[in-house]
Formats: structure tokens, C-alpha cells, sequence
């Protein structure tokens, strides 16, 4: 969830387990590793809200994120990015008033940030009743739509906040006190009914089943204040079980057996592990996929937490991550720490659309309006446009460098980061079986702008090695086909 400024959250530092990228090194060869299975790559994605409030009604918006098309935008010609994850928000606001009673808002509450709530009222869970009102968020449910016709194909139901009606002090921003739960006892199973209703109002109306439902949204951080800025709700971790406990029986009473419930969007790596570690032994059984949140930046041991998750036999993905450096270094940097160290299989970014360096597009929801799109979002392209769902990460041998290869079409994928000094990389790939002598294509974004995403043909293999010379604060992605394992 975006912040007023950057977190280096408090832990142990990834530095003690890990290389932190981005040091400056002499040319050098890394040598990918083929036989290092890290999973299979299930996709790329975004949030909805809030960016889906204000803009989802725009074809185009929804080309450039969920299409791989060249996509038509002022005045120029953007690559997309062909996202298939899409995480909707279900809505804690309304504006209706319940036996004289109504939602408290926070004077700090933009307008672009409270998102409608279908449940009105405590009088009915019916949703067929006049308690639930299914017209209400138009736009971001019409960007739901736009990107699954675009080819999406995993949905995913999250929670910021219970209904303003459910929370102690009917305020969807937090309490008055961050540190304590803001949902009423009474209604955990409420929230719980909430979120399992829209997930079946959802197969039932609007073509989309959502594959999984995260009842939570970095609930045990202490920023959910009734002064905030967003909706947000603190969850003390027995409580996170009690109401996975309730999801699970709520989805199942209406037929949702196969939606499965992840859990818990923590803001960092190490409050994520402490929390799924922290979760009863019943209500763990039930979370099939464990998310969190990239705030801990470059801190953090992303390994202990792949360690736990994989254990359990979980899948692990990064479900949120964000942070105002337009240039997409930081993104390229965490990006490579995350793929390297904590091996998930999805990856999301917050809000594609949003100012001061935060989207990968300059955008103001707040006013309406739409700007530059930013050096971010062609290195963000130079993975999301390679490595596609279905693909098996590998090692790329070194930490800079992320590896992915495509079995069905015998293609390898390598994306490499080069910080501040230029420098030649020759990669070497004798663990192959098959390796043609040929012509590459390769792909490059100087993230001061000079370069953005251009594609040439001008690298070739010779004897499984080759070689490419990288200026300074450079992302470059290689694709080389005909390899076997």
C-alpha cells in the first residue's frame, strides 16, 4: 500500500544472508544454471483500485496494462505489458446512513481512495435484498471486465477494509488507536460473509471467478489510523485466524470449494513470516497461497520466508509492491532480490497509474488527469514482456541477472541490471545441452530516458557464450531460442 514515504522496515537485514545488487564490479561472466528449478511463473499483475476508480473506463489504459499490443498514447507508442493478474478490491465505503448511524470519514480521505462497498447495511446478508446495492464501483469492475477480455486469467478478491459498519468506530481508514483491531468482534464472521457473497455474486453475474480471496490488507502494520489517508483496518494475527476460519466455511456454503484463500499481505518479508508462523495450525491449513507486500525494500530475509512457505507447501507470491524512483532502478533492484532470493511465482505492482514516481504512468486520480509514463515502465516491461506464465525460473548465475526458459518453445530468457558504471557481461551457457551458434534479439532501457525498451539484432552466440556491453543504470533482456536443457 502506498506510503507518505519510502519503509526500511525494522528486521533482519537481507545484507546478512544475501548480496544487495547494485555494487560496482569490473566486467564479469555469469554462467546460468539450468538444473536450478525456482518455480513456474504464473504471471504479472496490478490492483485495481485505486487507479481502476479513475480510469476504467479507457480501452487504451487497459491495452497498454493487459495486452502485449503496441497501444496509441500521447502521442506516441507504447509496448504492453501484458499483465494476466488482476486484484480486485472489494470496498469498505458508502454513504448511506443505517438507524441514524453513518460512516466516519478520515479528514485526511481523498475521494479517489474510498472505494463503494456493495453491503449497505447489517439488516440482510441477502444480496438479492435492498441491503446490498451491486450497481455501485462501475469503473473498476468494468476494468475487471476489460482486462479479462484482454487475456487475464487470475483474479483475485482482496479486503483494505471490512464495511465502515463492521469497524469499531465506523471509520474504513483505522482506528483510533493503529495498533488495535478496528472490526467489532460481532462481525468477523460478517466481514467474512461479505467477501465470500461478492465472490459468488461475482461467478454468478459477472463472468469472473476469482481464483483466490485475501480477506486482509497488511493487517498487522500500525498505519490504519482514523486520521489515514486510504482505507485500512489493523488485524492482530489471532483474529487474522479466526477469520480465515470463517472465509473458509463461508466460501464453502455457497459452493466456492475451489476458490481458494490467501493470506495475509503483510507490508514486509519479516512481519509476513511472523504472521504465517504466528496463524493456528487450522487456520494455516486453510491459506493456500501466502502474499506480501514489497515495503521492506532492500531489507529483509526473503529467504527464511520462501523457506517457511515452501515448506508448508504454499504458493508464495510478491502481491504489492511500489515506490516514487520514476527511473526504475529501485524496481529492477527489488525486482532481482525478490526472483532471486524469495522465489515467488506472481508478481504485482500497486498502482500502475499515480503521481510523484509512484505509477509506472504519471497520473493524478485525484484530478483526472494522465501524464508521461515514466523510464519505470519500460524496465518493468523488460520482464513482463519475457518472462510469461508458464515459463520455469532458473538461475541466472549471478545476482544481477534473472533467467527464465520457456520448455514448449525451447526459448531462454536472461535480464540483466547494470548499475552505475558501464561494464561488458558475457554470459555463459555450457550447462545447456543445445545452444545454436546464431543472431539474438535483446531489448534495452537506460533508465535516464535515452533508451526505452528498443529492441535490436545485434548480438550473436558462438560456442555457448556471448557478450554485451551495458552503459551505466541499464536494464537489457536477451532471448535465445533453440536451447535445450
Amino acid at each position: 500500500m502506498r506510503r507518505r514515504t519510502l519503509l526500511t522496515a525494522a528486521g533482519a537485514g537481507t545484507a546478512a544472508a544475501v548480496a544487495i545488487p547494485g555494487t560496482a564490479q569490473a566486467d564479469y561472466t555469469t554462467t546460468v544454471n539450468p538444473a536450478a528449478n525456482w518455480g513456474t511463473w504464473e504471471g504479472w499483475g496490478t490492483s485495481l483500485c485505486w487507479w481502476g476508480k479513475a480510469w476504467g473506463d479507457r480501452d487504451d489504459i487497459a491495452d497498454i496494462m493487459f495486452s502485449r499490443n503496441s497501444v496509441s498514447y500521447n502521442g506516441g507508442s507504447v509496448p504492453g505489458l501484458g499483465m494476466n493478474i488482476v486484484r480486485y478490491n472489494a470496498g469498505a465505503c458508502s454513504w448511506n446512513s443505517i438507524d441514524g448511524e453513518s460512516m466516519a470519514v478520515s479528514p485526511n480521505m481523498m475521494a479517489s481512495r474510498q472505494m463503494e462497498g456493495y453491503w449497505l447495511d447489517w439488516n440482510s446478508s441477502d444480496p438479492s435484498s435492498s441491503s446490498w446495492d451491486w450497481n455501485v464501483d462501475s469503473a473498476q469492475r468494468n476494468l475487471m471486465w476489460k482486462a479479462r477480455d484482454r487475456g487475464a486469467n487470475l483474479f483475485e478478491l482482496f479486503s483494505n477494509s471490512p464495511m465502515w459498519w463492521m469497524c469499531t468506530n465506523h471509520n474504513p481508514s483505522g482506528g483510533a488507536d493503529a495498533n488495535v483491531d478496528n472490526l467489532q468482534s460481532w462481525n468477523r464472521q460478517q466481514h467474512a460473509v461479505y467477501m465470500a457473497t461478492v465472490a459468488k455474486y461475482a461467478s454468478d453475474n459477472w463472468d469472473v471467478d476469482f481464483q483466490y480471496v485475501d480477506p486482509f490488507n497488511e493487517p498487522m502494520t500500525n498505519y490504519w489510523s482514523a486520521t489515514g489517508t486510504q482505507e485500512g483496518c489493523h488485524f492482530d494475527v489471532g483474529t487474522q485466524s479466526i477469520v480465515i476460519d470463517h472465509l473458509r466455511a463461508e466460501l464453502d456454503s455457497r459452493g466456492l470449494s475451489g476458490t481458494a484463500i490467501t493470506a495475509s499481505d503483510e507490508t514486509s518479508y519479516d512481519q509476513a513470516r511472523s504472521t504465517f508462523n504466528g496463524l493456528t495450525s487450522t487456520a494455516r491449513g486453510k491459506v493456500a497461497k501466502v502474499n506480501v507486500h514489497g515495503y521492506q525494500y532492500e531489507n529483509g530475509r526473503r529467504d527464511l520466508l520462501f523457506n517457511d512457505v515452501s515448506a508448508a507447501g504454499k504458493i508464495l507470491w510478491n502481491s504489492e509492491y511500489g515506490e516514487n524512483d520514476a527511473t526504475g532502478m529501485r524496481l529492477a533492484r527489488n525486482l532481482n532480490l525478490d526472483l532471486r532470493w524469495m522465489k515467488p511465482t506472481a508478481w504485482v505492482y500497486w498502482q500502475v497509474l499515480d503521481g510523484g514516481g509512484w505509477g509506472l504512468i504519471q497520473a493524478d486520480n485525484e484530478a483526472g488527469t494522465l501524464g508521461e509514463v515514466h523510464p519505470k515502465y519500460y524496465v518493468y516491461a523488460q520482464y513482463a514482456r519475457h518472462i510469461r506464465p508458464g515459463m520455469r525460473l532458473i538461475d541466472g548465475g549471478e545476482d544481477n541477472t534473472i533467467a527464465a526458459y520457456d520448455s514448449a518453445a525451447r526459448k531462454l530468457v536472461l535480464i540483466t541490471t547494470n548499475y552505475g558504471n558501464a561494464q561488458t557481461v558475457t554470459y555463459d551457457l555450457a550447462n545447456f545441452a543445445t545452444v545454436p551458434d546464431a543472431t539474438i534479439t535483446r531489448w534495452s532501457t537506460q533508465t535516464n530516458g535515452s533508451e526505452l525498451y528498443r529492441s535490436y539484432t545485434d548480438t550473436a552466440v558462438s560456442g555457448k557464450r556471448f557478450s554485451r556491453a551495458f552503459p551505466a543504470n541499464t536494464v537489457q533482456t536477451f532471448e535465445i531460442t533453440g536451447v535445450q536443457i
